[in-house]
C-alpha cells in the first residue's frame, strides 16, 4: 500500500524542574543556595532516510514524544538534557502545520534534519535567583513545556521522468518495458492508483529514475479522480514523458487529449508549463495511429518533440529514451530556474507589523469567573513552584508588572472575585500578592 499523506502529533520534551536546594557542608555555616537546574528537553527531529518510499509507517504510529528534562539537583547540579526523538521520513516529504497551513520543513536530501517541535527550557534552580537583598531564594521555576503541534506530511515523489497522461494510455505498460519495475497493468481506467517508480538504463550507460504517476482527467485540479494525489509528484520531476493514445483506441483525440492534460497541469501549478516535456506517441501498432501522428505534429507545430513508440512491442523505445536522456542532462547542467524549497518559503512568507502585535494578555469574564489568557502569562504559571513562598511573591510581582492587575480593576474586578490562569484559580486582593 502506498501512502503519500498523513496527519501526525509531535511534541518535544519539557524542560526539567529547578531545583530549591541550599549547602549543608560542615564548617560552611550559611553556605547559600545550591539548587541546579532543569535540563532542557528533547526535540522531535525529522530525518531523511532514503530508504523509505512511503508514509506508510506513520498509518500505525502517529504520536511521537520526545524525553523530558532530568530536575535539578542539590549542590548546583543541573539535569541532563532530554533525548531527541528522531523520526525518519522518505525523501521529498513536505511537513506543514495542520492548523496554520504553514510550511515547517521540505526534506529531500538523505540525512536532512528539520526540528518539528522543540523542547522546553530546563527552569531554573535557586541559584540562578540569588541577590545581595535576597541571597538565599526559595525559588525554583518548573520546566518549560515543550512545543507540540499537529503536523501534516505529504509525500512528493523525487523522480527525474514523470510520465503523463489519460488513464490506460500505456504509461504502465512502457515503465514495464524500459525497467525492471513490474506496475500492475490492466485493460480498465486507474489501473494504476499510486505511483510506481523504475530506474532506467540507457544504452550508453547512463541512468535515471521514472515514474509512472496515476492518470489524469478533467478537473484533476480541483481534485476530480485521483487530482491531487498524482499532481503532487509531478512537481519534484525534472522532466515530463507525455504518453498519448496515438491511435484513439478509445475514440478519443490525440491532439485534445495533449491540451487538456497540459491544462490540468497548468491550473494546478503554473510554473510546471514550463518543465520540459517530450510527447511518447504510443499504440503506433494500433490501425489508423499513423494517420493520427501526422495530423498530431501538424496541430502541435514543430517546436513539441514527438516520438512514435509501442510500449507493447517496444517499437522506438530506444529513441525515447536517448532523447530523454539527453533532455535530463540539458536540464542538470542548465540547473532549475528556481529551487522547489525557495519556491515554498516565499509562496509563504510573512510580514508581520508592529501594529499587528498580539496584546500580551486578554481578559474575558466566564460567569463570575475573570479568565487571563495569554501565551507569556500561561507559561509563567506553569513554570511557577507554587511550593515556596518567594516563588509566589515573585509570581505576583510580575503579574502586576505586566499591568494584570490594573486590566483586572478597569474591567470591574473587586477584592475577593476569582481569577483565573490557565488552570490556576485564585482571589483577587488588596496586596496584589494574590
Amino acid at each position: 500500500m502506498f501512502v503519500d499523506k498523513v496527519k501526525v502529533y509531535v511534541k518535544g520534551g519539557d524542560g526539567g524542574n529547578g531545583m530549591v536546594a541550599f549547602r549543608r557542608e560542615k564548617y560552611v555555616p550559611f553556605g547559600g543556595p545550591a539548587g541546579g537546574d532543569g535540563g532542557r528537553g528533547g526535540d522531535v527531529v525529522f530525518e531523511v532516510d532514503e530508504g523509505l518510499r512511503t508514509l506508510m509507517d506513520f498509518r500505525y504510529q502517529k504520536h511521537f514524544k520526545a524525553k523530558r528534562g532530568e530536575n535539578g539537583r542539590s549542590k548546583s547540579q543541573h539535569g541532563a538534557g532530554g533525548e531527541d526523538k528522531i523520526v525518519k521520513v522518505p525523501p521529498g516529504t513536505v511537513v506543514r502545520d495542520a492548523d496554520t497551513g504553514e510550511l515547517i520543513a521540505d526534506l529531500t536530501e538523505h540525512g536532512q534534519r528539520a526540528v518539528i517541535a522543540r523542547g522546553g527550557r530546563g527552569g531554573r534552580g535557586n541559584i540562578r535567583f540569588a541577590t545581595p537583598v535576597n541571597p538565599a531564594p526559595e525559588i525554583a521555576e518548573n520546566g518549560e513545556p515543550g512545543q507540540e503541534r499537529w503536523v501534516d506530511l505529504e509525500l512528493k515523489l523525487l523522480a527525474d521522468v514523470g510520465l503523463i497522461g489519460y488513464p490506460s494510455v500505456g504509461k504502465s505498460t512502457l515503465l514495464a518495458a524500459v525497467s525492471a519495475a513490474r506496475p500492475k497493468i490492466g485493460a480498465y481506467h486507474f489501473t494504476t492508483i499510486v505511483p510506481n517508480l523504475g530506474v532506467v538504463q540507457v544504452e550508453d550507460g547512463r541512468s535515471f529514475v521514472m515514474a509512472d504517476l496515476p492518470g489524469l482527467i478533467e478537473g484533476a485540479h480541483e481534485g476530480v479522480g485521483l487530482g491531487h494525489q498524482f499532481l503532487r509528484h509531478v512537481e519534484r520531476t525534472k522532466v515530463l514523458v507525455h504518453v498519448i493514445d496515438m491511435a484513439g483506441s478509445e475514440g478519443r483525440d490525440p491532439y485534445e487529449d495533449w491540451q487538456k492534460i497540459n491544462e490540468e497541469i497548468k491550473l494546478y501549478r503554473q510554473d510546471l508549463e514550463l518543465r520540459p516535456q517530450i510527447v511518447a506517441a504510443n499504440k503506433m501498432d494500433l490501425p489508423d495511429a499513423e494517420e493520427y501522428l501526422e495530423l498530431f505534429k501538424e496541430q502541435v507545430g514543430p517546436d513539441v518533440p514527438v516520438y512514435p513508440i509501442s510500449a507493447a512491442t517496444r517499437q522506438g523505445l530506444r529513441e525515447l529514451l536517448f532523447a530523454v536522456a539527453d533532455l535530463l542532462d540539458q536540464v542538470e547542467k542548465e540547473g532549475p530556474a528556481e529551487p522547489v524549497m525557495e519556491q515554498e518559503f516565499t509562496a509563504t512568507r510573512k510580514i508581520y507589523k508592529a501594529e499587528e502585535e498580539k496584546p500580551a494578555f486578554t481578559i474575558r469574564r466566564e460567569n463570575e469567573v475573570y479568565v487571563v489568557e495569554g501565551e507569556r502569562i500561561e507559561k509563567l504559571v506553569h513554570m511557577t513552584n507554587f511550593n515556596y513562598h518567594d516563588s509566589i511573591l515573585r509570581f505576583a510581582h510580575t503579574l502586576k508588572k505586566m499591568g494584570v492587575e490594573d486590566a483586572l480593576r478597569e474591567r470591574g474586578a473587586k477584592d475577593g472575585d476569582t481569577i483565573r490562569i490557565g488552570e490556576l484559580e485564585f482571589e483577587l486582593t488588596d496586596a496584589a500578592d494574590f
